[in-house]
Parts: C-alpha cells; sequence; structure tokens
C-alpha cells in the first residue's frame, strides 16, 4: 500500500502538467486581433434567428458581465415581456439582475416609472439614470425604444459594482446564446 501511494504522485505529475498548460491561453489570445471561441460575438442573425424561434423581439438581447459574479442558467427568463438574467456571486449568493424591456424613460418620469417602489431617488448618472427605493438599487439605461435595468438588493451590492456591471451591457457572445435564448421546444 505505501508503495502505491508512493507512486501515484509520480503518475500524476503528466496529467497536471497537461492540466496546467492549457490554463492562460485564452488571455495570450485576448489581444491577438481574433477573438476566441468563446468570445465571438454572435451576429445580429444569429440573435434574430434564435429569438424569433422563442416569438422574443432580438432587440431586448443583452448580457452583462458583473465582475465577481456567475450567470445563473436556470435564472434566465424570455417572454413578450422582456428578457430577464440574474447575475450570482458563488461565495456570497448575492444576485444582480439584468431586465430589458420595452419602454422609455426621461428625467421627468423616472422616479413614476418604477416597479418596485412608490418611495424612490433618481439621478442622473452619465448615459443612464441610478435609482434607489425599497431596499433596491438599480441603473437603467434606454436603448433604441426598451429599457435595460441592472439591480441589486441595497447594502449587498456597492453602486460602484452597480455601475460596471451596467457598463458592461453587450450583445452576447455566440457562446452564450443557447443559455440566453434555448432553442425552442420541439413540438
Amino acid at each position: 500500500m505505501i508503495r502505491a501511494v508512493r507512486v501515484l504522485p509520480l503518475l500524476l505529475l503528466p496529467a497536471l502538467s497537461l492540466l496546467l498548460a492549457g490554463c492562460g491561453t485564452e488571455k495570450a489570445d485576448a489581444g491577438a486581433g481574433t477573438p476566441s471561441a468563446s468570445t465571438a460575438p454572435a451576429t445580429t442573425a444569429e440573435i434574430a434567428s434564435r429569438a424569433r424561434s422563442l416569438g422574443f423581439d432580438p432587440d431586448l438581447v443583452y448580457v452583462i458581465d458583473p465582475p465577481g459574479f456567475t450567470l445563473a442558467e436556470q435564472s434566465v427568463g424570455v417572454s413578450d415581456v422582456g428578457l430577464s438574467i440574474a447575475y450570482t456571486d458563488l461565495k456570497t449568493g448575492v444576485v444582480i439582475t439584468l431586465r430589458v424591456e420595452p419602454g422609455t424613460m426621461t428625467d421627468a418620469n423616472c422616479t413614476t416609472q418604477a416597479a418596485f417602489s412608490t418611495h424612490m431617488t433618481c439621478v442622473r448618472d452619465g448615459n443612464a439614470w441610478y435609482r434607489t427605493g425599497d431596499g433596491t438599487i438599480e441603473y437603467v439605461m434606454a436603448q433604441k425604444g426598451h429599457l435595460v435595468f441592472v439591480d441589486a438588493e441595497q447594502g449587498k451590492v456597492t453602486r460602484a459594482v452597480l455601475h460596471k456591471s451596467a457598463q458592461s451591457l453587450r450583445r452576447p457572445y455566440k457562446s452564450e446564446l443557447p443559455v440566453v435564448l434555448p432553442s425552442a421546444p420541439a413540438k
């Protein structure tokens, strides 16, 4: 038995070196000018095809990259109302939510368009509005006839992290499309 224990680490060394050799390759490719398969942006046609197969407006398809958070695949919701995706900090369980819905917003109606509060504050912050109320903080951005909401529970996420998350708004990568817009069920 002791002999097997001494030999095991020697057998694992080649496998470990192969695993480590693959680490960091995405960063090395990152500045090379050609996006890797996982970071290649989905085309407008690819997004439209998947969205329409679900009966969903392709203009409402966005994702964000909250620092330290992971997209919770089971949280993706696509409906006639819009898109909703939750991102979770796997260490703390804190959630940042992205919602994209049809609508418009102005400085004048920012406080009256609150789904979560009748008592809220609304402050312009660059190309977005920062709103607080009922224990929620959120950034709202207007995009071509729809609104993008990035929100979290107040006190769980800093305004800086929420702002960075909102500023990371983008169209999904090809590798993200099956998660964000799953294939329509077979009839």
